[in-house]
Formats: structure tokens, C-alpha cells, sequence
């Protein structure tokens, strides 16, 4: 029976603003939107199984604005052109979107059409505080649907209800969170995965994190116990990107080596490439304690996976004791490097700046200890924000401290709240300074050299570390919000700033375009010259971080005197070596 009636989805991944009030995208965005693969994957699985009736089709549409323009007028044009059946759904809405979210749902409101916004700041908001925030309240006030939890099973009610004309204004899942084997799987349409760099897409094969760090939204949203993916789940997933040439994948587990079926999953995606010959590439989130787990950086590799990112958070042990990140334990960092170097394996690493105790000066003498004792390849710097969703955002909601209102700044790269050491433009400062000290020039040279000691291309790593470094220090804007050629439009600014005149606008759009592009050619030149001096030199190279780890050694780094913490670690690493115990490792949950 062909359907007589149509029901448009849309979808939309809302971006956020930056400084200027203008929301940030680009030609082609870096970071795959895998929420919007998640619900495109389930809303088709709606339109299969024709949860509207046989009479009903519903087209979906997905929209990642961090590369795509979201038009309010085309959408109502669209809805209403199908006779004014459809929902537009926000969808993966972080803290810092959901003003964005907000705005375009309040255009859309004023025409009559339906909206429902979901993600994480809905769901960290409803799951950690006594009673909804002012700005979930004006969602509802504007006839707004809030949903909290996760959409698998869940969605098909909400749209039949929007077929209905009634949405209920809050849809709570939080307390029943799905299994992930045999769902739908995560998909978008190859014209979508075009508009990412390197044509890249991402899926989730598992939620849920054990562990306790309170800046983290993971755990209190998709809970402590982890659920999972099947392997033959990842293989539709990897064999209907590869029909449409789509062989780049970010596996967005928040800790990929604490999923219990990591090893059934690389042996999958190993067969696929080993004995079919797939080109299978990989990107994984893992712990710093993953190669305490036999087998599991071998299998990773030869499963496809060329990247890790690793939430190295920081190096003094007292302040992650304080942020209940005791599974991270910097005895262990040079050894969890170096063994994926040994594996050809590029590290990217993030650290936290701003907690209670750090000063400038000590997180410039960290970054001077990481330099010179961990390979790490890329170190990424966050300030650590009290998101909402997190247990550093329940305490401070519940003494009452004072915290910005504007979500829109909560995006880890602006201070919302007082620093007990340092003013909030200290802060700002030393985060940016913390980049340029990482990345400076001779470090960037070591940078080179290391990578050219284990065989990896001095100009291959150049590129990555121009990429990665170009867009905070030309941009201002972190690299993971970063992508290929900034786009803005005028009439997109934010509501409460001004619209600009279309001369100024202009002049300056193209006038910044021009500074920020040849702000990066110098820099891509001056790392082109790094990497031919490191190209030409034919001498063996090592430093300290790349020396094998030995217990004796450890009272010769700095990570280990620097601090009475740091001493402290020491001193209980050595105590278990000299009673004959191993060194802790991370146990499988």
C-alpha cells in the first residue's frame, strides 16, 4: 500500500556561538555528530516499520549545522507544503547548544511547528537537580517537548504523538535505559558524512562509564552500568558505511577499554579486514591504564584503529583523587604511551586546567614535566567546568555558588564560575598560554623527532600538529569545534545582539578570514621548516620519555618530586614493588 500522507522528521544537531554571537560551522566540520547517526538509525527503523500506519510516510531529514546552514523558514515551508504533519527534533544538545537549540525552536514555535529538544543538557539536568532550570522552563513556557534518556524504543511515541498533534511537554526515560544489541544502528547518508572532514562518521558500541569523575555528564546520563553493541551490530554498522565508501570511524564510547566485549568486537572488525581485505579505520576513547589489558592495544591495531584519544586529565595525583579520578595513576602514563607508539598508534591526550589548586605557575611547570617525561603526541586543554549533568554542578547548584547563566559559555573553553587562585581572566590567560607553551616551537621539533625515532613521517606528524594547534591559535576556537573554512551569516547572529550593518559585516567577516588564514600559513611555514631540519638529520635520537620504564627511575622524573602527592605516589609505587605486589591494573567492570 503506498502511503498517502507524509510526515516530515527533522532532525537537527544545533552548533553553538561564538564570542561574536554567530553560530560556529564550517565548510566541512572534524567531529561527526553521533547522536544524529543514532536517531537517523532509529527513525529509520520508524519509517520501516510504519509506526504512523501504512498510510503515513515519514521522510527524515538531518541537519549537523557545524556544517550545514539551519533555515527556520525552509523548514516551516517544508512541514507545512505536507499538509503541517511533522516534529522537529534537536538531538545530542550539549549545555553550551541548547541556547542555539532554543532560538531556532522558538522561530519555529512562532509558525506552529512542533519541536522536542533532547541530549545532555536535558538529560544531566533532569537526572542531578531538584527542579528544572529557568531555561528548561521557558522551552516548556513555548510549547517545547523535553526528553530525557535515550530514544531506542522510545521514539516511535513521540512521533506518534506529534502525528497526533500531542506532544506531552516532557518525555523522562532516564530510569529505563535500553540494551543496545539487536536496536537500530547508528547511519547517516553519505551526502551528510561528505560535509566532515576526511569523510568520517562515528557510532556508539557501548554507553555507560563505572566510574565516578565528577566533571563527567557520562555517568549520571547513561548510567554506571555499561551496555553494548553485539559484534554482528558493528558489522551492519561498518558494512553499510563501506557500501556508501565510508571507512573512517569515531567509536564514541566515552572508555572503549572498558567495554567487556572489546575483544569480540576487534576480532570482528579484524576478520573484516584481515581476511576480507575492508578498509576499516578507527578511532577509540580509552583509559590510561588500557595496556594493563593482554591483548587489547595488538588487537586494537590490527582492528584498524590509527588514533586514541585519552582522558589524561592531569598529572598530580591529589587533584585527581579530588576530581575521584583514581583510575588514572601517573605511574603508569610513560608506559601507556610508549605502548602505543610501539603498536603505530597516534596519541591525542586531554588535560584539565583550573582545578582548586592550580596556580599558573604550576600548570605551566606540569606542562613542562609532560614535555620533557610523556610521548604524548597531541595534548588537548579543557578548563574545567561545572557542566550541568556533572557532580561538580550539583555541589556548587547546592551551596549556591554563582555560576554563569548563559549556557552558551559552558563549552570548556570559557570560565563560568570563581577559581579559588586565580581571577577568571587569569584563568583565560593561562589556558591560552598553555597551548603556545605545549606546542612551542621546540617542542614541536621534539614532537618531530620522537615520532621520526619510531618510524612515523616528521611532515606526516607536522600536518596533524598544524591541524590540531592552527585552529586555537589562529581561531580561538578549540579543535574539536574546529573544521575547513569558518562560514557566518549575518542574519544567523544571536537574538539580543545586533544585527550588523551589511558593510561592516562584511569588511570584517573577510578582513578576519584573511588575517586568520595567513596567521596559519606562517605557522605552516614555520613547522615546514621543523620538519625539514628534522628530516635531514640522520642522527639517532631518544629522550627521557622515550626510555624504557623502569621502577628505579622513578625518583629521577619530576612527575614524581614535584609535588608531596606526587612524592606520596611514589612512595606507595615503591613499597608495593619491595612486598612483591603488581602494580594496581584496571579490572574489567
Amino acid at each position: 500500500m503506498s502511503a498517502s500522507k507524509v510526515f516530515h522528521l527533522v532532525l537537527i544537531k544545533p552548533s553553538h556561538y561564538d564570542d561574536d554571537g554567530y553560530p560556529i560551522q564550517w565548510l566541512r566540520s572534524i567531529i561527526p555528530a553521533n547522536s544524529l547517526a543514532a536517531l537517523y538509525g532509529i527513525g529509520q527503523d520508524c519509517v520501516e516499520r510504519r509506526v504512523l500506519g501504512d498510510d503515513v510516510h515519514i521522510e527524515i531529514t538531518a541537519l549537523d549545522e557545524t556544517n550545514t546552514r539551519v533555515k527556520a523558514a525552509a523548514i516551516v515551508k517544508k512541514i507545512r507544503a505536507s499538509g503541517g504533519h511533522g516534529l522537529v527534533g534537536f538531538v545530542g544538545v550539549q549545555s553550551n547548544q541548547f541556547p542555539r537549540a532554543l532560538d531556532i525552536s522558538r522561530e519555529l514555535r512562532a509558525a506552529g511547528i512542533q519541536c522536542c529538544i533532547g541530549g545532555f543538557h536535558v538529560s544531566g539536568c533532569m537526572a542531578m537537580l531538584p527542579e528544572l532550570t529557568h531555561d528548561l522552563k521557558e522551552s516548556l513556557d513555548l510549547g517545547i517537548s523535553l526528553f530525557a534518556g535515550e530514544a531506542e524504543g522510545r521514539l516511535e511515541t513521540v512521533l506518534q504523538d506529534a502525528y497526533r498533534g500531542q506532544l506531552k511537554p516532557i518525555y523522562d526515560f532516564l530510569s529505563d535505559l535500553p540494551g543496545l544489541q539487536r536496536q537500530p544502528v547508528p547511519y547517516l547518508p553519505v551526502e551528510r558524512v561528505r560535509r566532515t572532514y576526511n569523510k568520517h562518521t562515528s557510532f556508539d558500541a557501548g554507553r555507560g562509564c563505572p566510574y565516578l569523575c565528577s566533571f563527567c555528564t557520562i555517568i549520571n546520563v547513561q548510567g554506571r552500568k555499561s551496555r553494548f553493541r553485539s559484534a554482528d551490530d558493528v558489522e551492519r554498522i561498518v558494512r553499510s558505511n563501506l557500501a556508501q565508501g565510508v571507512h573512517s570511524f569515531f567509536i564514541t564510547d566515552d572508555n572503549f577499554a572498558r567495554n567487556r566485549e572489546w575483544e569480540t568486537l576487534f576480532d570482528r572488525l579484524i576478520q573484516l579486514r584481515e581476511d576480507e581485505g575492508l578498509p576499516v579505520k578507527l578511532v577509540i576513547q580509552v583509559d590510561t591504564m588500557c595496556h594493563k589489558i593482554p591483548r587489547f592495544m595488538e588487537k586494537a591495531r590490527r582492528a584498524g584503529v590509527t588514533r586514541v584519544f585519552i582522558g589524561m586529565e592531569n598529572i598530580n595525583p591529589e587533584t585527581l583523587s579530588e576530581a575521584r579520578k583514581g583510575q588514572n595513576r601517573i605511574t603508569e602514563y610513560r608506559a601507556m604511551f610508549q605502548a602505543w607508539h610501539a603498536v603505530g598508534v597516534t596519541t591525542y591526550a586531554g588535560y584539565i586546567l583550573g582545578f582548586p589548586g592550580d596556580t599558573r605557575d604550576s600548570i605551566l611547570r606540569d606542562i613542562s614535566i609532560i614535555q620533557r617525561e610523556l610521548p604524548v603526541d597531541l595534548l588537548e586543554f579543557f578548563i574545567l567546568t561545572p557542566l550541568p549533568g556533572s557532580a561538580d554542578h550539583q555541589k556548587l547548584y547546592q551551596q549556591g555558588v554563582a555560576m554563569d547563566t548563559d549556557m552558551n559559555r559552558y563549552d570548556l573553553v570559557h570560565v563560568v564560575t570563581d577559581h579559588p587562585k586565580m581571577s577568571r581572566e587569569e584563568l583565560l590567560q593561562v589556558y591560552r598560554d598553555a597551548w603556545d607553551a605545549y606546542y612551542s616551537p621546540a617542542h614541536v621539533a621534539t614532537l618531530l623527532r620522537r615520532a621520526k625515532a619510531r618510524g612515523f613521517a616528521p611532515r606526516a606528524m607536522s600536518n596533524k600538529i598544524l591541524k590540531f594547534y592552527g585552529i586555537m591559535r589562529c581561531g580561538r576556537i578549540h579543535p574539536l569545534d574546529g573544521g575547513l573554512l569558518r562560514r557566518r551569516y549575518r542574519k544567523d547572529r544571536r537574538p539580543g545582539m545586533p544585527l550588523e550593518n551589511p558593510l561592516v559585516f562584511y569588511t570584517r567577516h573577510v578582513g578576519e578570514f584573511f588575517r586568520q588564514h595567513a596567521a596559519f600559513v606562517r605557522l605552516a611555514w614555520q613547522f615546514r621548516r621543523i620538519s625539514r631540519s628534522v628530516e635531514k638529520d640522520t642522527s639517532d635520537y631518544t629522550d627521557l620519555a622515550l626510555t624504557s620504564v623502569e621502577e628505579h627511575d622513578m625518583a629521577e622524573l619530576e612527575m614524581f618530586t614535584a609535588t608531596d602527592a606526587a612524592k606520596a605516589t611514589y612512595r606507595k609505587a615503591q613499597q608495593k614493588k619491595q612486598a612483591g605486589q603488581r602494580p594496581v591494573a584496571a579490572v574489567q567492570p
